[in-house]
């Protein structure tokens, strides 16, 4: 029993040694530099993308501007000026060269409707999105990781029927109707907390919690649910295999097996897993945003598409954009630490 044991567990930990000791880091740099020149062409085609598909839809943000500001009596001339104000007399390769330019020196352009800044306007929202996301990522990971686990250890309890049956009402879920009802439960009737809204941090702590309960848990109900099914269905197969048994007919303990042993080599489609959550963190909570009334980026976004205004949806999704291929990197990364028979070559 000990030969197989050590036969069955050298093609696993001489790899991962001999990634750490320093033979393999320079694939490891090679693959994060492909991987970035990788992403700077990603993000070219999405702005390129997102440039042309806002300019495609039907509207005129001038006119859509010149009617919400009350200023139907403009002349044809005053709305050629206010086009030219605005670059949107230029041809489209132009007005895209224009833009990436103003980009590439942390310009993102002005907005049509409020004349400001788009750079400012996203990162003061940007931190309230990227609040309410981490902190359903945080959530996700503690509940929907453990109950998996549990689950798939318990297999065939009422336990494991229990979650089974809450992981796929989880992902069915509308957010927006879960939003209503926590809203008529802990806000209306019970009184618990507030409606809607969002107070900063420095202004109202108690007010600035409150406020992200339910935000929160809509926004992780989903991920929670999903982590669960996926953690439970990797360590149902990994439970089988021979070396799980061996370690079992060894007299191992039951948290040595589980953590040390079936949890790591588990982890790869948890990983995946985890790693969709987290692009939500930015581009995530349009809904959320929209059924509390938060201030955030995905709320923002509603608005900018609805009124056309360019700037901020070409910002906007940018910044989506760039968060999504950086976590994408960084999942890569993680799946040679979770299993190190991956090689970055």
């Amino acid at each position: 029993m000990r030969g197989l044991t050590r036969k069955m567990s050298s093609p696993v930990r001489s790899p991962f040694r001999r990634d750490l000791t320093g033979l393999k880091e320079s694939d490891v740099t090679t693959y994060i530099v492909r991987r970035l020149l990788q992403s700077i062409v990603v993000l070219l085609l999405v702005s390129i993308f997102v440039f042309l598909a806002i300019r495609l839809m039907p509207g005129d943000p001038i006119k859509l501007m010149v009617y919400e500001s009350n200023l139907t009596g403009l002349s044809p001339q005053q709305l050629a000026d206010l086009r030219h104000e605005y670059g949107l007399d230029k041809p489209l390769a132009l007005q895209y060269l224009d833009w990436l330019g103003g980009v590439l020196q942390g310009n993102l352009g002005i907005s049509v409707f409020t004349k400001t800044p788009v750079a400012k306007e996203i990162f003061r929202r940007l931190p309230i999105t990227f609040e309410i996301g981490l902190w359903s990522l945080l959530l996700s990971i503690v509940i929907g990781v453990p109950v998996g686990i549990i689950s798939a250890v318990r297999r065939g309890t009422w336990i494991d029927q229990l979650v089974v049956t809450l992981s796929n009402i989880g992902v069915t879920i509308p957010v927006f109707w879960l939003g209503v009802i926590l809203m008529l439960v802990f806000s209306l009737y019970l009184k618990w907390l507030p409606v809607m809204g969002f107070t900063p941090l420095t202004e109202d702590p108690g007010m600035h919690f409150k406020q992200l309960v339910m935000p929160v848990i809509c926004s992780s109900l989903f991920s929670v649910a999903a982590l669960a099914r996926q953690t439970r269905s990797s360590m149902l197969e990994v439970m089988h295999q021979d070396y799980i048994r061996t370690a079992w007919s060894k007299g191992l303990n039951e948290n040595a097996i589980i953590f040390k042993h079936a949890l790591k080599n588990g982890l790869i489609p948890v990983i995946t897993t985890l790693g969709l959550s987290a692009r939500g963190i930015v581009g995530g909570s349009t809904v959320v945003e929209t059924v509390f009334s938060i201030p955030g980026m995905g709320r923002l976004l509603v608005s900018a598409v609805s009124n056309l205004d360019y700037a901020y949806v070409q910002g906007i999704i940018l910044i989506i954009a760039a968060t999504v291929v950086a976590i994408n990197v960084l999942i890569d990364i993680v799946y040679g630490w979770a299993d190190p028979r991956i090689r970055y070559s």
